[in-house]
């Protein structure tokens, strides 16, 4: 699997998924078309793949599916009717065959009621439920929701798992995370290299699970540490906590 990163608009990235024997690929939340178009010259694109109807993500489906017919656009069947260009509607656990590489779907709700991500070999394409160092904003979900998709069902993906996310935010969310935790080595280490990476005009993606476990503070609601430094007991009132302090931020 070749995996190409796509910075668009501001600050979001889409991602080209290329089947390197067949040449095939899917594009995941291409919403800035003519860049998109640009990146995948030379892939016959057959796929995209929306995590979640947010016109930053979704934003070119309709664009990208006139420019090259025949597209399946992917979304889920619970966001069917907000997905632009939408011609599979998929569910917690649907598989999508791109070429010789096969991606299933996770339900992942919280950030948007129908958010889904996609995983495939060592990959995860988590749009904005996950980012590195943290993870989106609940804008139709609750903080048992969010909790549930980051411990439990990116919880049970392998710890080499890649994180490929839907925005750059990690310069920012390091900076947060250390509020939090401003002894973590780890975080402050990370947050040279990020910086470094961002004034080279770098990405910062991907990230590996494991490694977000070490300073990403959402995934770090269970640490007594971070408990005791919010004043919270349980991991679902500190996750809570903590989106509440990242808000304000």
């Amino acid at each position: 699997m070749r995996i190409d990163v796509v910075p668009i608009r501001k600050d979001n990235y889409a991602y080209l998924v290329v089947d390197p024997e067949s040449g095939t690929g899917a594009v995941v939340d291409p919403a800035e078309p003519d860049t998109v178009a640009a990146a995948a010259a030379g892939v016959r694109v057959t796929h995209l793949l929306c995590t979640h109807h947010h016109p930053d993500h979704s934003g070119g489906n309709a664009a990208l599916a006139e420019r090259w017919p025949g597209l399946e656009v992917v979304g889920s069947a619970v966001d069917a009717d907000r997905i632009p260009a939408l011609t599979r509607a998929v569910g917690d656990g649907d598989e999508i065959a791109i070429g010789a590489l096969r991606l299933r779907t996770l339900a992942v709700p919280g950030h948007t009621r129908g958010h889904v991500a996609f995983v495939g070999g060592d990959a995860l394409f988590c749009g904005d439920t996950l980012f590195v160092a943290g993870c989106g904003r609940r804008f139709e979900g609750d903080a048992a929701q969010m909790h549930h998709v980051l411990s439990g069902v990116y919880g049970a993906l392998p710890p080499e798992t890649r994180v490929f996310c839907g925005h750059e935010y990690t310069v920012r969310n390091l900076q947060f995370a250390l509020t939090i935790e401003p002894d973590n080595a780890v975080a402050r280490a990370k947050l040279a290299w990020a910086e470094a990476r961002r004034a080279a005009g770098l990405p910062t993606v991907p990230t590996t699970l494991a490694e977000e476990r070490t300073y990403n503070p959402f995934l770090r609601v269970d640490v007594p540490a971070v408990q005791a430094r919010l004043g919270t007991r349980g991991a679902v009132e500190t996750l809570t906590a903590l989106r509440r302090l990242k808000d304000a931020f």
